[in-house]
């Protein structure tokens, strides 16, 4: 299950908690069911972690394979440049050529780069937002969990309380 559904689900669990007696904002949540499900989502949240460290991987590889490319289109460019002036009768053509080839592999080998950024730049910070919102609900559900627990130390005695109806 995603987590962020996980989540939610620690929400709904939390608004559809009974209301303690005399207060509005005050629930009684299942201690173990909640420990329970905070259990799960932390379980799940590693591999989350994982397929980010996953994408690093990827782009490295990404790249590594560009510059791979690169170099062996700069190498194929200075080769043929090469091989073109030691023609004498089109020294001139072939030098220009050369440059223009090598000039775009670079910039082919550039722009690869600048997709690669682009795309794990875009997926970080994708699962940052996910983070960021699975850290909020987390806090949000802690600080009700919290709230809840004081309340349960400052409740006297199950006589003294007041009838719920």
């Amino acid at each position: 299950m995603d987590p962020l559904d996980r989540i939610d689900e620690l929400i709904a669990m939390v608004e559809q908690a009974r209301s303690v007696p005399m207060s509005r904002n005050n629930c009684m949540v299942d201690r173990g069911e909640m420990i329970a499900a905070l259990d799960e989502l932390r379980a799940e949240l590693p591999a989350d972690l994982r397929r980010a460290a996953a994408l690093l991987e990827e782009r490295d590889k990404i790249m590594e394979a560009g510059k791979r490319e690169a170099d062996r289109i700069i190498s194929e460019g200075e080769a043929e440049h090469a091989r073109l002036v030691s023609v004498n009768e089109i020294t001139v053509s072939a030098e220009h050529e050369g440059a223009r080839i090598i000039a775009e592999a670079r910039a082919e080998a550039q722009r690869l780069r600048e997709e690669v950024d682009d795309y794990v730049d875009t997926a970080l910070a994708n699962f940052e937002q996910f983070l960021t919102r699975a850290l909020a609900s987390i806090e949000r559900g802690r600080d009700k969990m919290h709230a809840l627990r004081e309340i349960g130390t400052f409740a006297g005695d199950e006589a003294e309380r007041p009838l719920p109806f």
